[in-house]
This record gives C-alpha cells, sequence and structure tokens, in this order.
C-alpha cells in the first residue's frame, strides 16, 4: 500500500491510499460517504472485492470529513466532496498505474460522486458500484430520519449527532449542506448512465432507503446491464460481520462479469 499527500483545488491537504493486488489488471477509485473515512469497515469491504479481483484501488479522505484529510466536518457539501474526487482523479492521471476508462465506487454521498462524475465524463468510466447512494437531495431531505430534525436544523444553522462509526466523535454540520444537495437530482439524468452499474442497499437503510435507491435504477430503462441488490437485515453502514462479507461477495461477482 502506498501512502499520499496530496492538495485539492483549494490548497487543502487530502491523504491518499493506492493499494495494488499483484498482477493488477484495471482501475477503480473508491469514495466513502458523508462524514466517514477511508478505514471504516463498508470502504474495506468494497475495497478487497476489487483487489481480490485483481485491481488497483485509490481510496482516500475527502476534506471536510472526519479522516486524514484536512477542513472541519461542519463545512462539507456535495459539491466539496464532488470536487475531492475530481481532484484525485486529475492528479492520478500523472501516476504510472493510472489507465482509462476505470471504475468508479463508493458508498452514499460517494456513491453519488461516482455517478455524478460519469455523468459529466463518461468517455473515462467503464463501470460504477454505487453502494447505498443518494440519489438526489430532495430525497435526502425527506427520508424518516431527517424529517424530524430539518426544521430545527434551519432554525440553528447546525445539526449535532455522535458517529457511529467512531463512538463518542461529536459531528456538527451547517444547514449550508443541506441548501447545497437540494441542486443535485440523479434522476434528471438517469438516461445519460450507459456504462454497467452495480446498485446495493441495506434493507434497515434509513438514509438511503432501498426505495429511492431503486426509484433510480427503475429510472435507468435504456441501460440493460444493470443490477440492484437488498441485503436483508443490513442498515446503512452495513456493520454486522455477515453483511460486510455479502456485500463484498456482491461485488466481487459483478466485477467478474466487467469487460
Amino acid at each position: 500500500m502506498k501512502k499520499e499527500i496530496i492538495k485539492n483545488r483549494k490548497g487543502l491537504n487530502m491523504a491518499v491510499e493506492v493499494e495494488q493486488s499483484e498482477n493488477p489488471k484495471d482501475l477503480v477509485f473508491l469514495t466513502h460517504g458523508c462524514g466517514g473515512f477511508k478505514e471504516q469497515l463498508h470502504i474495506e469491504a468494497i475495497m478487497r472485492a476489487f483487489i481480490e479481483n485483481n485491481y488497483t484501488v485509490v481510496r482516500f479522505d475527502t476534506t471536510n470529513s472526519i479522516g486524514e484529510s484536512e477542513g472541519k466536518f461542519e463545512n462539507a457539501t456535495t459539491t466539496g466532496y464532488y470536487q475531492d474526487l475530481e481532484d484525485i482523479i486529475d492528479w492520478a492521471k500523472d501516476q504510472g498505474w493510472y489507465q482509462e476508462p476505470f471504475i468508479l465506487s463508493g458508498h452514499s454521498l460517494g456513491g453519488f460522486c461516482s455517478i455524478w462524475f460519469t455523468i459529466n465524463h463518461p468517455e473515462k468510466v467503464k463501470a460504477i458500484a454505487p453502494i447505498s447512494p443518494v440519489v438526489s437531495g430532495k430525497l435526502f431531505a425527506q427520508t424518516e430520519v431527517k424529517e424530524g430534525i430539518m426544521e430545527q436544523w434551519k432554525k440553528t444553522g447546525i445539526r449535532e449527532w455522535e458517529s457511529q462509526s467512531r463512538p463518542g466523535f461529536m459531528k456538527r454540520l451547517k444547514y449550508g449542506f443541506i441548501e447545497d444537495i437540494y441542486q443535485y437530482d440523479l434522476l434528471k439524468f438517469a438516461d445519460q448512465i450507459k456504462v454497467p452499474i452495480l446498485f446495493v442497499v441495506g434493507e434497515l437503510d434509513e438514509s438511503t432507503p432501498p426505495k429511492h435507491v431503486r426509484l433510480l435504477y427503475q429510472a435507468l430503462e435504456s441501460n440493460k446491464d444493470k443490477e440492484f441488490h437488498i441485503i436483508n437485515g443490513a442498515e446503512h453502514t452495513f456493520r454486522e460481520e455477515g453483511h460486510l462479507e455479502e456485500l463484498k461477495s456482491i461485488i466481487s461477482e459483478w466485477v467478474k462479469k466487467i469487460k
């Protein structure tokens, strides 16, 4: 594994890790979700599925998250996370292992970014594997888990809650996150997604529920190379070992089909 610190377009440090299998044949960029980090167990599971199928995997901590990169989580936005993915790919172009087209994968907001990049740069992407992806700002704000807090969040300008991935760590996120994410809606661009795509979501996911992810899957009417999987009993980050193994297995089987 090779670890580097690079600068994004705003001059903030980003921590990047590149892991290669013994005989790498393809490349994948992997993005965590909002307030996540590259060592989360579900990110590791996704990475291993690709590594075991001879992929070079680039994973990184976005800025304004809770990983090793610079910035404060309270300033996180969808636009910022997406720009960091673009910056990572721009940096990768000068590396010896870089190749196009590549695969994109990501969890939650990272899954959204993977799809949004594909819409904007279709010639660079071979396939995408969005795991529990955010589908639109409107749907994100309407989820059952958000409805009870949205009014208070807007009133105070800040939301606070304890991280499930890092118990004891309190997350703070400005309402500007909601104002930013409202400008995005993948459903409006579904007909532009032509590459193979794999959706995986937990049955009990309250942040990106299966019914929302299925809306995007169904909107891909002209795309015949698509898959949709629900992991029974799993929540948003697939924390249980059995759910992580199932996630890894689903991705691994899908990767074998990619030509």
